[in-house]
């Protein structure tokens, strides 16, 4: 069973649809025009037992960052009732965020000219632990897609933002 429910979670203004995203996240870069924005796009997930039925929760964040002048960020989560072995989750994850990207990238690019901010991919892998050997095939992914890969320890979109929600 997957989630549908398209929507996201604003800390701030709680439920808004996608439209409503891509208005906050203009709004946000309005209010100081003339400063430069990161857009970060992470995927993380959480496998547990509920009931004695597996399921895994991903939750994908959209984080515009104001350099060194705060951030806004928005989350939603899926989840998916089965667990997954180590290498299917971190696709999986990828793969969510280069969807949500697809999707996403080309409205913001109606209202916020691409020229303000540098779009970022975060994906929850690094060169320590298990994930290591994984790095250069999901970094593949992300850059064969036309984006920017971030890893372990600059993944902060999917290492904390959206890992604070799983």
């Amino acid at each position: 069973m997957i989630n549908k429910n398209k929507n996201f979670i604003s800390p701030s203004k709680g439920e808004v649809t996608i439209p409503e995203m891509i208005k906050l996240i203009s709004a946000f870069v309005e209010e100081e025009s003339g400063s430069f924005y990161r857009l970060v796009i992470g995927t993380d997930s959480q496998t547990k037992r509920l009931n004695g039925q597996p399921e895994t929760d991903y939750v994908s964040a959209v984080v515009v960052h104001r350099r060194g002048k705060g951030a806004k960020y928005y989350w939603r989560k899926t989840i998916i009732n089965k667990i997954p072995v180590l290498r299917d989750k971190i696709y999986t994850e990828t793969q969510m965020s280069l969807d949500l990207a697809q999707e996403i990238v080309p409205l913001i690019r109606e209202c916020v000219k691409p020229s303000r901010y540098d779009l970022e991919i975060h994906i929850d892998v690094g060169s320590l632990g298990p994930t290591r050997e994984m790095i250069r095939e999901v970094v593949g992914m992300v850059n064969g897609n036309g984006y920017t890969a971030k890893t372990k320890p600059e993944s902060w979109g999917a290492s904390s933002v959206a890992d604070k929600h799983t």
